[in-house]
């Protein structure tokens, strides 16, 4: 029963996810809303849905190991396994001086969370500076990309990583038609998310009750893995296209909105202290892959294929030392 909760509740968000983003976009369109600023906020947001109403569940429900370790163990599998996996299937070439840029910053916000972790908990004074920083940052994108500049952000790909997934998320205005629908559609979505959330949490706090195993350590591993699954399709599925630096700038973009907009709304509606082991190892991981991560797209401004196989080894490597 508990491996159903777990099972179901990622499957029901991301079922939900999906019916919430499409239906987002298609109320967006109608009422006006340029392409652009759907893409980089509803798109880029909406395929974060997962991580963020579990992590939020989680901390509601006093489970801070599920919730900080759900935002931790996500970026650790973004970085060593979505993008170890893509750049085995096709080596990537990081041709974009924003996306380097950006690369700098996701390494950026890594180090703040981590120094912030283990001096005191993570209030709402620290949330709303996250989610403003996020905020500036899809700011400055939006005039960015506005003005045609022809280097794209992190934030960009990701948005047009989930499109190319998806063509439904692609904004198409039908002028005369009703905004009822696909706002019911978003609507279900989100209740269906919230459920799916519900779900996981339960059944992730029950096996490791049951188990004998630390929420902690489920949240760093199966709950982060499930709630990335749209990170691992969309980078999947631009890097068998050939779009390979559109799959690192998916990964770069979801690093960025989980730090900054999961962990910011987390620490918002429920403030909480970041689990010692977190704080004192995991953190630690995550600035060390990511600055990792940022070495090898700096060197030779390309991830090689044996490149991608040392990220996947490693968070093999990773799982072994987490799991007793």
């Amino acid at each position: 029963m508990t491996w159903l909760m777990i099972i179901g509740g990622l499957a029901l968000l991301l079922v939900g996810g999906e019916l919430l983003v499409r239906g987002a976009v298609r109320v967006a369109s109608q009422l006006g809303v340029s392409p652009l600023i759907i893409g980089l906020t509803l798109v880029g947001f909406g395929t974060s849905t997962p991580e963020l109403v579990t992590s939020v569940q989680a901390a509601v429900n006093g489970s801070p190991g599920i919730a900080f370790g759900n935002i931790v163990g996500s970026s650790i599998a973004n970085l060593l396994l979505i993008l170890g996996a893509s750049a085995m299937l096709t080596p990537i070439v990081v041709q974009s001086s924003a996306l380097r840029r950006d690369a700098v910053l996701m390494v950026a916000v890594a180090i703040v969370f981590a120094l912030l972790s283990p001096l005191f908990p993570l209030g709402r004074l620290v949330g709303l500076m996250f989610v403003a920083a996020l905020g500036a940052y899809i700011y400055i994108a939006i005039r960015q990309e506005a003005a045609a500049t022809p280097a794209h952000g992190a934030v960009y790909d990701k948005s047009l990583a989930a499109q190319n997934a998806d063509t439904a998320l692609v904004p198409q205005k039908s002028p005369g038609s009703s905004v009822l629908l696909p706002l019911a559609t978003s609507l279900t979505g989100l209740a269906i998310v919230v459920l799916g959330g519900y779900f996981l949490v339960n059944g992730a706090v029950d096996l490791a009750r049951s188990a004998g195993i630390s929420e902690t350590v489920i949240g760093l591993t199966i709950v982060a893995v499930g709630t990335s699954m749209p990170e691992l399709v969309t980078s999947l599925v631009a890097a068998v296209r050939r779009e390979a630096d559109v799959a690192f700038g998916n990964i770069i973009g979801s690093n960025i909105y989980n730090i900054l907009g999961i962990g910011g709304v987390t620490a918002i509606i429920a403030p909480s202290q970041v689990p010692e082991q977190i704080a004192s190892f995991d953190n630690v991981v995550m600035v060390a892959v990511s600055a990792l991560v940022l070495l090898f797209a700096y060197t030779g401004r390309r991830l090689a294929r044996w490149e991608g196989g040392v990220l996947v080894i490693g968070y093999i490597g990773y799982v072994w030392w987490l799991w007793p």
